[in-house]
């Protein structure tokens, strides 16, 4: 696909119970459409699934989500479709990880990205999780991000947080081919 090609993307979000084969059957029904597949984004939630897809159909194809119904049915999935000003070949790698570790509690990703934030960064992803036990749960998150403002603006602005937390900063090499 070249890069004048790239009007037409769509951000196909798909949602539901984790279950074996949504992959693989979402894939399959794109693909029998000469659909094009773009970046994409699949994990699993707290027992749910999702999928965030670039997807570019052929013109005979005008009704993504109606492709998707039979899929939708046997996973029980939600399917939803943006218009989106996308193509490919244009992903920012980041400059820096920042993890943050400390007891589970309301406002820590307010407050951590409300700091980082404000110090420059632009966050390309973020993953949080819950370990430890119900009676004492740690909330763990790592952001992947670009400095905007270079990195000690970001490690002053975490040098502020909370003590109650444990943050790591880590700035990431990029290593080109």
């Amino acid at each position: 696909m070249t890069e004048n090609a790239n009007n037409g993307w769509k951000l196909l979000t798909l949602v539901g119970p984790d279950r074996a084969g949504i992959v693989a059957e979402v894939s399959r029904v794109l693909f029998g459409a000469g659909a094009a597949l773009g970046e994409a984004s699949m994990m699993r939630l707290g027992g749910v699934f999702t999928i965030m897809l670039m997807v570019r159909m052929p013109e005979s194809v005008v009704d993504l989500k109606g492709l998707l119904e039979s899929v939708r049915n046997e996973f029980k999935l939600r399917v939803h479709v943006d218009e989106v000003s996308a193509g490919l070949h244009r992903h920012v790698d980041p400059d820096v990880q920042i993890t943050v570790h400390g007891a589970d509690r309301a406002g820590i990703v307010s407050e951590v990205t409300g700091a980082l934030a404000l110090a420059g960064l632009n966050i390309l992803n973020l993953r949080s999780d819950v370990a430890g036990s119900r009676e004492k749960p740690i909330y763990i998150m790592t952001i992947e991000g670009v400095a905007q403002q270079g990195i000690e603006a970001l490690e002053q602005a975490v040098s502020r947080l909370s003590p109650d937390m444990r943050v790591t900063l880590s700035p990431i090499d990029i290593v080109r081919g």
